[in-house]
Parts: structure tokens; sequence; C-alpha cells
């Protein structure tokens, strides 16, 4: 495992991210497959012996059981000035007004909670899980900034929105002397690649540091497309982003499997290694319910594509629609 720098900040951050949204109380919030605390705790503790410390998560994973699970173990397997670990901000947590979005009052109630939910007294990187329609901007990045100034939190950072909404968010902290995301947490993988127009490169202009989430395409780039597991059939969150592409993205998915099987290696260290070799990208976010998910993950750091092989795994893919 080597480290890198998040953006153009100080913080040093694993090649690879585990992303948490797989562990939590299956009966809580919007993941049924997720693995419970006794079955989730091994797989942390396994991330950190192969290097990785950098965990992300959200405060409406499982309901906050996701927090709690990965705070936890956290605390048990690691010191916490060893580790990176990153939540988000965003969906309500709760019914009633001011239960959702990126006001300064959401804002600072939610911090709150996580940090109780973590058990941790600062979080290294704070992101906004979406763009609030409805909330001013500029209300939204004094408010991270007066959480990095209170010690709260240390980095910020946000995920999945336009290109422009970002540049105008940067804008709007460079203009008022607030603190700028460093960080971009975006869905990029084989299957959908309409980040490549305008948000990769912005993020390489303005020195952003980018983590894709889903690089397996929820599990559609490392398995045969007609196999069915536990979270594809629960999934409903990725059911609706892919749904409406399906005769293409089989198309792709089935190279994935034409340069696995030629190179005699796992699917998802292809998919992985082709996300990897992009310059923008910093740290992939995987998902893991099993060991062997991290080992296939830490091997496909070793994994380098041919030029040959990453057109061949590039050249069906179709514009798809924005999400």
């Amino acid at each position: 495992m080597e480290y890198k720098k998040l953006g153009k900040s100080g913080l040093d951050v694993s090649d690879l991210c585990l992303g948490s949204m797989s562990f939590g109380i299956p009966e809580r919030g919007n993941a049924p497959w997720s693995l419970n605390e006794e079955k989730s705790r091994p797989i942390i503790k396994k991330a950190l012996e192969l290097g990785i410390n950098f965990f992300s998560t959200a405060n409406m994973y499982s309901d906050g059981t996701s927090e709690e699970i990965l705070g936890r173990a956290l605390k048990d397997f690691s010191r916490r000035d060893e580790v990176v670990i990153a939540t988000k901000v965003f969906v309500p947590m709760r019914k009633g007004p001011n239960a959702m979005g990126l006001s300064r009052k959401a804002i600072m109630t939610e911090v709150d909670n996580s940090l109780k939910r973590l058990g941790t007294d600062y979080i290294d990187l704070y992101q906004i899980h979406r763009w609030d329609l409805n909330t001013p901007i500029e209300e939204t990045m004094e408010a991270l900034h007066d959480l990095v100034k209170a010690g709260k939190v240390r980095y910020i950072g946000a995920s999945s929105m336009s290109a422009w909404q970002f540049a105008k968010a940067q804008h709007v902290a460079e203009r008022n002397g607030w603190t700028r995301f460093i960080s971009m947490e975006n869905r990029l993988n084989l299957l959908y690649r309409e980040e490549e127009r305008e948000m990769l490169p912005f993020c390489k202009e303005d020195g952003v540091g980018v983590t894709p989430y889903l690089p397996f395409a929820a599990g559609r780039l490392t398995r045969e497309w007609n196999e069915q597991t536990s979270r594809s059939s629960n999934d409903q969150v990725a059911k609706d982003l892919f749904t409406k592409t399906e005769e293409v993205d089989r198309k792709v998915a089935g190279r994935v499997g034409e340069v696995a099987a030629d190179r005699g290696i796992p699917r998802a260290q292809v998919a992985l290694a082709w996300l990897l070799q992009k310059e923008e990208v910093t740290a992939p976010i995987i998902g893991a319910t099993k060991i062997s998910h991290l080992e296939d993950a830490v091997s496909a750091l070793s994994v380098k594509l041919t030029a040959g092989e990453i057109k061949s795994l590039e050249e069906l893919y179709v514009p798809h629609p924005l999400v």
C-alpha cells in the first residue's frame, strides 16, 4: 500500500479507501444486505492490516449504525491519529423541518450527531453528500468553514454534483476566504463515465482529489451479468442507477470478463485497475463484505493495463443519462 496527498492538501491517504455502506444493522436504513457489527469488524481490521488508512461513511448509512460500527472498530484496532475518517451530511436523519439539507442549522446539528456516533472529537474529511437546491451555497460554505475553525472538522469535501456547482462552491469559498473543498467523491466506473467530460478535468485543474464510489458498478463488473447476490437482489438504489442502460452495460462488462480471463485474474481487479490508472483519481472507494474482496482490491494495485486493454474496455461505452 502506498499513500498520496488528497488533492492539494497535506493529508496523506492510502491508494484505496474502504467504504462503509456495507456495515450497519440490516434492519435499519436502506441497506438490508449490510453486515452487522460482528461480521463487519474482521473486515475493518483486515483493511488496517493491509495498510488502508482511509475510511468513508455517511450519517445516513443504515440509519447511523454504519458510523457507530466503524467508529468502535477503529477505536479498538488503531490509533485515532493514524486513520482518516470521512463522513457525509445532507440526507434527512429524522422527520420534520430542518431535518435535511445543507443549511447552517442542519450542518451544525448533524456534525455533532456524527461525532457522537463515530466516538471521536473530530472528523478528518466532512463531505456534503449532495447539492442543496434550497440553501444558498454561501450559507453552506461558511458553516463548513466554521466547523474547520472550531476543530470539529479537519478538511471538507463534496460528492455527486454538476461541475458548475462544484466550481461555484469553490469560487464562493475563495472569494470569502473560507475553507475550500479538497476532494470530490463521485460515481465513476466503466459503466458510468460521464464524469470524464467536465468534473475530472476541473478537479485536475483545481487540485482536487478524486475518490470515486461504486468502482465495480455495484458488483456488475465483478461477476457474470445474470449472476445474483444478496445485494443485487435487494439494492434498489443500484437497480435504479443501471436498469435503463442494461443492454449497453452488459457489453462493457463482457469486455471486463475477457481481459480478466486473458490475464487469469478476477474481474474486480481489472475494473479497479482501470480506475487506478486515471491520473485524476486519488483513491477509489471499495466496498467489501468478505476478506477476499479486500485482498482482490489490494492485488489490483499491481495490475497495469496495457493501452490495448484500456481501449478494449472503453470503446463500447456510449453516453449515459446524467445521474
